[in-house]
């Protein structure tokens, strides 16, 4: 009798929290292109995230050549794993593509609405245009992240690169691949380094 009752207090006791979910929504940045798995964005974040003492599992959502389009037109596959966080790196091959900003920002838009739909928060890492369209595109595209940030009210990493804004020009092969978009695995390190903490908030305010 007295073992069955301990068994019963022990199967009636609290369960383990499980891992907070957190799903990676990008492009070939997200997806770790051109490097070993183990050195991708994903798995670095993972780890970096692990070593502050978060239960978090990270899973990557990132499919290279993505547009905000493509990923607007995913995100509710995306979801339906059950997230309840989500980063948000999009924008990058709108630029290449020179997709209208206004575009670009419906886009998001979309997404994050779906996301607070489910009552999934959201991370939005912002992209930075160059000057090849003009400095009013880039201003409508720079500005679009901080503009979406506010106007949803969810969190913001202003620029996805921030790790690599140190890095002299001349220096900057010893961080990216030699197609001069992407980041080695140095480059990784360097942009999980600097992410990172805002990536620990929205653990943090997760319910």
């Amino acid at each position: 009798m007295g073992k069955a009752l301990v068994l019963v207090i022990c199967l009636a006791g609290p369960a383990w929290a499980a891992p907070v979910a957190l799903v990676a929504l990008g492009d070939s940045l997200t997806h770790g292109y051109g490097l070993p798995p183990e050195d991708g964005f994903v798995p670095r974040l993972q780890a970096w995230l692990t070593a502050k003492g978060a239960d978090v599992a990270v899973q990557n959502a990132g499919v290279s050549g993505d547009t905000t389009q493509g990923g607007l037109a995913r995100v509710g596959w995306t979801l339906s794993g059950g997230a309840e966080a989500m980063i948000v790196a999009l924008g990058g091959n709108d630029v290449l593509r020179g997709i209208d900003p206004a575009v670009s920002r419906a886009n998001l838009a979309g997404i994050i609405e779906a996301a607070q739909a489910e009552g999934v928060r959201v991370l939005l890492v912002g992209m930075t245009a160059p000057l090849n369209y003009g400095a009013e595109y880039k201003a409508a595209f720079d500005d679009m992240y901080g503009d979406l940030s506010r106007e949803y009210g969810v969190a913001l990493a202003p620029d996805f690169f921030a790790g690599l804004r140190d890095v002299p020009p001349e220096e900057m092969g010893s961080v990216m691949q030699g197609d001069g978009l992407h980041p080695n695995a140095d480059g990784v390190l360097r942009i999980v380094e600097a992410l990172g903490p805002y990536v620990l908030d929205l653990i943090a305010r997760t319910d």
